[in-house]
């Protein structure tokens, strides 16, 4: 039996769009870069830096500003947004960022270079519709 395993990277099935947002903005903005971007999610950028990204999620909206009645124009994503985000490099494999998102209860993750700057982001579909699919495909060819 082989040893050998495929490996397929985070850089391989990352999704490379992506919008970023000033944690300054209102919720109203973001609501509107969402809808315009048709996403349900934001990287928060930089201030500074040495400061870290952020991410604010639709899901985090959703519990923290409509569950709450809260105003989305009288709230700033700062306020809401999850930072520091994690994230994984380029070159990580697939079954080590799974295992990352297993442990820490995330549903999606920046993918960040070697230059601390923005890539892209990754999420549990793009790790299982895309790597382990071509894992499987993989492994049934050899």
């Amino acid at each position: 039996m082989s040893t050998d395993h495929k490996h397929v990277r985070i850089k391989d099935v990352m999704k490379t769009t992506f919008t970023l947002i000033d944690g300054k903005a209102t919720i109203y903005d973001a609501l509107v870069l969402m809808k315009k971007n048709r996403t349900s999610m934001l990287v928060v950028d930089k201030r500074h830096a040495d400061d870290e990204y952020g991410l604010l999620l639709a899901s985090d909206i959703a519990r923290q500003v409509l569950a709450c009645d809260r105003s989305s124009k009288r709230i700033n994503v700062y306020e809401v947004m999850e930072k520091p985000a994690v994230y994984v490099e380029p070159e990580m494999d697939i079954r080590y960022c799974s295992r990352l998102f297993a442990q820490f209860d995330l549903v999606r993750a920046l993918v960040i270079d070697e230059n601390r700057q923005v890539q892209g982001t990754v999420g549990p579909n793009a790790l299982v519709l895309d790597g382990m699919f071509e894992l499987e495909v993989d492994n049934a060819a050899g």
